[in-house]
């Protein structure tokens, strides 16, 4: 069912291609209905309209918050051109139809990342914009509704089509398109005022996203996937490689979980599955990354690698040796870059202007969601005691903080060693803390030479119920342990450490990544 556009109300923020509609508006003899700033533009491009004042014979008021809103313009738009009553009220009234809206809201959210003054965000919010769209896209039967200047080309081939009209099925998906926008318009401020008021769990919670892009499947090749932003693009930059997918990208930002958490320009991380498998830090930045991949070189085949550095040509060769699947850093430079790149496939990721943010982490399941904050807090000192009559010097209490701060993003049950700040063997994912234990002794002795006077160190992501991990972590060789407090068997585990000669440092709060 065609629909002729005989009348057209346009009012933009965003003015960008507007002389393309202008054109085929003056194409079709369409007359062109228009609020201040843009009456102006089209008249500056030497096209026709008439002010929105001039046609509802109503001023703009109160600084231009009131000039869209009058029954003449929401009537012309809601009319149901098919109802006879609605014809004669119109007739009555000297109302006309208005058959296509163009319309785009004030920039509430880029606003937002240019100033924090409220007033300021408080004026971008639109209110006529929004109201325009969700007449024009509630009676989408007879009305025409454009959002985006990205729907231009679409109207204008539409409209050559048809001769100045426009079918049912397109009137129709634009509308699906006009509320989808309104319903992220209003979200976005919503979650502005939540932020604002600090309040983390409203009675109502509202998501919201841009589509970057969607994927070739999901975790498995049956299951569609995509991948959103609160933002219009992701902070991160892919210069080279295939396209990333569901299991990329969960690889990848569980690896920038782990490196940004780094001290600056020091760090590797090699994630598998979403698990870390060789952590290193170190100013040196090639030992670093041997470091890291020397903890479990076989779980590290196929993986990331995560640098909390600028790639240099040095390491990129190093790197290019192996395969892997992503390669992040803080940058590139160009040699690394045209070393890098001789592997096609090889995903080259920058996360230079990545910041780490306190937001909220949510999964869903079975219509209901699950919403956390996000457990990156920075460990200092003051976080830990020492609960052992042996006490740590502070190279030993850094490595604890480190361990523990990796054990963290390991999938619970966690244990992780370490030495110098650098693991050397990570246990994950098992229902029993004594099997993770072991499979991070196991890994330790598999690929790291333990010399006599090591000091091994190992972190739980939660209490030791039972001295039966701790026994068996000593008689490993670890000589520093680091949990969270908690067990009604505190005090037994503190009188094994000393009865051992170990050191025990016990975490003030709890760190399980399920």
């Amino acid at each position: 069912m065609s629909k002729r556009i005989k009348q057209a109300l346009i009012s933009l923020s965003d003015k960008t291609n507007l002389k393309s509609i202008l054109k085929i508006l003056k194409k079709y003899n369409i007359n062109i209905i228009s609020s201040g700033g843009t009456s102006k533009e089209i008249k500056k491009l030497g096209f026709n309209c008439k002010e929105i004042t001039k046609f509802t014979k109503s001023s703009e008021i109160l600084d231009g918050r009131v000039k869209t809103l009058h029954p003449k313009i929401y009537a012309g738009i809601l009319a149901k051109r098919s109802s006879k009553k609605h014809k004669i009220e119109l007739k009555n009234n000297n109302y006309e139809e208005i058959d296509l809206i163009i319309v785009n809201f004030y920039p509430f959210e880029k606003t937002l990342e240019k100033t924090n003054n409220h007033e300021a965000a408080i004026e971008n919010i639109d209110i006529g914009g929004p109201t325009l769209v969700r007449a024009a896209a509630k009676n989408y039967k007879d009305v025409t509704v454009i959002t985006n200047t990205n729907q231009y080309k679409n109207l204008i081939i539409e409209m050559d089509r048809n001769k100045g009209s426009t079918n049912i099925d397109f009137r129709k998906k634009l509308s699906e398109e006009a509320f989808t926008m309104t319903s992220y318009y209003d979200s976005v401020i919503a979650n502005y005022f939540n932020t604002k008021s600090k309040n983390i769990f409203p009675e109502r919670k509202i998501f919201y996203g841009n589509l970057i892009e969607k994927l070739r499947y999901g975790e498995n090749s049956h299951q569609e996937a995509a991948i959103y932003s609160t933002k219009k693009n992701l902070e991160i930059l892919q210069l080279n490689g295939k396209k990333l997918s569901y299991n990329n990208y969960n690889d990848i930002f569980s690896a920038l979980s782990i490196s940004k958490t780094f001290p600056k320009n020091t760090g590797t991380v090699i994630v598998k599955h979403a698990n870390p498998c060789g952590v290193s830090i170190n100013k040196n930045k090639l030992n670093s990354y041997k470091e890291a991949y020397g903890c479990d070189p076989i779980s590290a085949f196929g993986g990331i690698v995560s640098c909390n550095f600028k790639v240099s040509g040095q390491l990129a060769k190093e790197i290019n040796k192996l395969f892997f699947e992503v390669i992040i850093g803080n940058g590139f430079d160009k040699n690394a870059l045209k070393i890098l790149k001789i592997k096609k496939n090889l995903r080259i990721i920058d996360a230079s202007k990545l910041k780490i943010e306190k937001i909220n982490n949510v999964s869903n399941y079975f219509n209901s969601y699950l919403i956390q904050t996000t457990d990156n807090t920075v460990f200092k000192k003051n976080n830990f005691k020492v609960v052992s009559k042996k006490k740590p010097n502070s190279k030993t209490l850094n490595n604890l903080i480190f361990s523990f701060n990796i054990c963290r993003y390991v999938k619970s049950n966690a244990i992780v060693l370490s030495k110098d700040n650098k693991t050397i063997g990570i246990g994950s994912g098992q229902p029993s803390r004594l099997d993770s234990c072991n499979i991070a002794i196991n890994k330790m002795k598999k690929f790291y030479k333990i010399k006599r006077n090591d000091e091994i160190i190992a972190a739980s992501d939660a209490f030791f119920p039972f001295v039966d991990g701790l026994e068996t972590l000593v008689q490993a060789g670890v000589s520093a342990v680091i949990q969270p407090s908690g067990s009604i068997r505190d005090k037994e585990i503190i009188k094994f450490a000393d009865k051992v000669g170990i050191i025990l440092v016990f975490s003030k709060t709890r760190h399980f990544k399920h």
